[in-house]
């Protein structure tokens, strides 16, 4: 055994006593530390599997409604929504099946789904869109105090226009005239100067509510 000299002897001697009194505290830290890491690694596996199933039943759900059968477009997206719906998948499935049952004529899912949208969905964006798609099924449904009340909710600048042009119809439909005109005006200055398509939406209902006048 090579011997030491003794000032390696004392450094031995202080590490070890070291060792003894922290010795367990180390091996306890460092077996967290693993722990921590393992279980990082095992959530990101979750969580990609977990997307990875939601993505194919949403792939199940627009196929279906681009085919028109609604029973499967059912089934998929309640499969989403029930076994994964912290996904974003959660979100849009349940978008395009209201989209399809609205279109068809069934209020009622239609409503179900965007409800839970606004409720439930963990993207800012797709909650305005599913409340402005809801204040528009409500329209329909003549449900007009519970479509403001849904275009009350707050959401994002970019949504603004769409927002108060939404309002003006809901008011229009109530026979406010005069309240649905300055909604419109609002929104038509709250529109991008680049999106053609919706200044000219909104200052035709504007123009067709003057008529009306």
């Amino acid at each position: 055994m090579a011997a030491y000299d003794l000032e390696e002897q004392e450094q031995l001697a202080t590490l070890k006593a070291w060792w003894k009194e922290n010795g367990n505290l180390v091996v306890t830290a460092l077996s967290l530390v693993l722990f921590v890491l393992a279980a990082w690694q095992g959530w990101n596996y979750y969580q990609r599997n977990q997307a990875a199933q939601a993505s194919a039943l949403y792939d199940s759900v627009q196929k279906a409604a681009r085919a028109g059968d609604l029973k499967q477009v059912r089934e998929s997206a309640g499969a989403i929504l029930e076994r994964y719906p912290r996904t974003a998948y959660a979100s849009m499935a349940a978008l395009v099946s209201a989209k399809a049952h609205f279109q068809s004529g069934d209020m009622k899912t239609a409503h179900a789904q965007l409800a839970w949208v606004a409720e439930n969905a963990g993207d800012e964006g797709l909650q305005d869109i599913a409340r402005l798609r809801l204040a528009s099924v409500m329209l329909d449904e003549k449900a007009y105090d519970d479509a403001l009340k849904a275009l009350d909710a707050k959401h994002g600048a970019a949504f603004d226009a769409l927002f108060l042009a939404t309002r003006a119809d809901v008011l229009v439909a109530q026979g406010k005239n005069e309240e649905a005109g300055a909604a419109y005006k609002s929104a038509l200055e709250r529109a991008d100067a680049r999106d053609a398509g919706l200044r000219g939406s909104i200052q035709l209902r504007l123009d067709a509510l003057g008529a009306v006048k």
